[in-house]
């Protein structure tokens, strides 16, 4: 089961994850489009 997580983040990073989610039918919601850059960047081991 997923959990619920509340983070701040930079209004860029927001602008640039609601103009991917507008450009881009990859992402189902902002939730997906994070989740999957943090899943990228824990295959990086970063």
């Amino acid at each position: 089961m997923k959990k619920t997580i509340s983070a701040t983040i930079d209004p860029s990073l927001v602008k640039w994850i609601e103009d991917e989610l507008k450009r881009s039918a990859n992402w189902r919601n902002k939730s997906h489009l994070i989740e999957a850059a943090i899943l990228e960047m824990k295959k990086r081991g970063k």
